[in-house]
């Protein structure tokens, strides 16, 4: 569990928000350990091939869209969740491939879940207050929509342990994460804190 790693990817609209130090700090802050971090520009290809690692996740994605249209009393733009995804990722492609992202790994005990605590939801508007997307974008579905654009929310997390271990694998070479020790990891994971005044 000490050693368990998430995907953190901040996303065009937050660096050109220069927010960059804002979200690196709240993963430090929660005392999780950076172990490889790039920025890099992604091509249409890569975009697709991030959001569709998980076979199931065009049925998923369409289903869940198709059914928060609905639960809002609005009518989906169609009722095949795998042409929903189309737009979907067609979107991503466009504002992913916009400017540099930056790619990160992070380390610790339920790093995924933290990190996904840490990012807030999906949709910034519903994002609770304290989370990044919460305190720091305005922006909602419905704006995104009537706009015909992908969603600003400024970083992708890892949704679960499978996800990440997938990611990770697509983002970095095994050779690009640094296995060190970081001080803090004595207060956090030593179970006695016994050598702390030596």
């Amino acid at each position: 569990m000490k050693t368990e790693k998430t995907l953190i990817v901040i996303k065009p609209d937050g660096i050109q928000r220069s927010l960059i130090g804002e979200i690196i700090k709240r993963f430090e802050r929660v005392g999780l350990k950076l172990i490889g971090m790039k920025m890099m520009t992604l091509n249409p290809e890569f975009v697709v091939t991030h959001y569709t690692l998980d076979p199931e996740w065009r049925r998923i994605t369409g289903e869940k869209t198709i059914k928060n249209y609905r639960d809002k009393g609005q009518e989906p733009p169609f009722d095949d969740p795998y042409k929903v995804t189309e737009i979907i990722l067609e979107n991503a492609k466009k504002f992913m491939t916009s400017g540099p992202v930056i790619a990160m790994v992070w380390q610790g005990a339920h790093a995924v879940q933290l990190g996904r605590k840490l990012v807030g939801g999906t949709e910034p508007l519903s994002s609770d207050a304290g989370t990044i997307r919460g305190d720091f974008v305005l922006d909602s579905y419905k704006i995104a929509d009537t706009d015909g654009r992908f969603i600003r929310n400024l970083v992708h997390a890892s949704g679960n342990l499978n996800d990440a271990q997938k990611e990770i694998g697509l983002w970095f070479q095994p050779e690009e994460l640094v296995n060190y020790r970081l001080i803090q990891e004595q207060i956090l994971y030593d179970v006695n804190l016994d050598g702390i005044m030596e």
